[in-house]
């Protein structure tokens, strides 16, 4: 019953695992250059693919997103490659930040269960989803950001651009838990 988080270079894949290992919730980092073939030897019950430098080192990630049938949920460049992988649009952020901001959440959807209407989060903004892709679903939205958190409306896939796994953001374990338990129903079915 773990979770696979795939390791796109960026300075908090070890943040997140760590944090998932923090919440008892058992997880694995692996390289973005795992084949499908040795995702699937693992069992995982999902993935989360994790923020990086660029969209160039994302590894086989395209591929997780569109071939593997687990829960998958993105963090920032992970958010990005779902919705490049579905057609969607990533483009410069208007103000380029790291910061705590506000979200408004616009659905409660399974990660945003018992979260309220809004969320201090902290976010980085150098890049970011510009155009939702379709057949997905917004799920949050911010003052500099109008693409903060999606869903595809049929498949279990999740991008959010902020990160759940630093202090900075409220109810981030919270949020990582709700995923954890969505992944654990979705082996059952």
């Amino acid at each position: 019953m773990k979770i696979l988080v795939i390791n796109n270079h960026g300075q908090y894949n070890h943040r997140i695992h760590r944090t998932l290992h923090y919440l008892k919730i058992p997880s694995e980092l692996i390289p973005n250059s795992t084949s499908i073939d040795e995702i699937n030897e693992k069992e995982p019950v999902g993935l989360i693919l994790g923020g990086g430098p660029s969209i160039e080192r994302t590894g086989n990630c395209f591929e997780y997103v569109k071939e593997l049938d687990y829960p998958i949920l993105g963090i920032c460049l992970g958010h990005q490659i779902i919705a490049k992988a579905y057609g969607g649009e990533v483009g410069s952020a208007g103000m380029e930040s790291y910061a705590k901001i506000e979200i408004t959440i616009k659905e409660e959807n399974d990660i945003f269960k018992g979260l309220g209407d809004t969320m201090k989060v902290w976010t980085s903004h150098k890049d970011e989803v510009t155009k939702l892709p379709e057949g997905f679903k917004l799920l949050a939205t911010s003052p500099i950001c109008e693409i903060e958190a999606m869903k595809h409306e049929t498949k279990p896939l999740y991008g959010i651009q902020f990160h759940p796994e630093v202090h900075h953001t409220e109810n981030g374990p919270k949020l990582l838990e709700n995923f954890y338990e969505f992944c654990k129903n979705y082996s059952c079915q």
